[in-house]
């Protein structure tokens, strides 16, 4: 390959480079960009799918509303995959069909298309266990559930 060949080529790999970098950036957000502090959720139903992706891992689940017995589907976003796993929830942890308890806060725009969107502060496992799932410093609401709060 000749010197100008190579200048292309290496020109054209830094600007994927850094489309792929800005798209990482613009997709994290600080919580009040998305999520109403004023709207919390609480949602009980099962796993369907689990995205273990960065900046923010998505959990979805068909939530069944007590009252009216209606299933919605829902996809909740979590922290990084990375402060997930150290605060003990792996995607192993959550097999689609496992029945999961969220409280969390909706999404400002409050469309549920193609399904409601969240953000969970915490899980509840069958078996009782009950893990920190935001991330720290994002500027949701104070509740006490983020052990990082003061």
């Amino acid at each position: 390959m000749d010197n100008k060949k190579l200048i292309i080529a290496g020109a054209l790999g830094a600007a994927l480079a850094a489309a792929a970098v800005g798209g990482a950036a613009w997709a994290h957000h600080a919580f009040a960009a998305e999520f109403d502090g004023k709207a919390p959720v609480l949602l009980r139903g099962k796993v369907t799918r689990v995205e273990w992706i960065n900046p923010h891992a998505w959990v979805h689940i068909n939530a069944v509303d007590p009252k009216t017995g209606q299933t919605t589907a829902w996809m909740v976003e979590g922290g990084t995959p990375n402060t997930l796993m150290r605060s003990g929830i792996t995607k192993a942890s959550l097999p689609p069909g496992t029945e999961i308890i969220v409280r969390g806060y909706q999404s400002k725009d409050k469309l549920c298309r193609p399904a409601c969107k969240a953000n969970g502060r915490d899980v509840t496992f069958p078996d009782g266990r009950k893990l920190f799932m935001g991330s720290s410093g994002t500027g949701a609401p104070k509740d006490g559930s983020d052990p990082n709060d003061k």
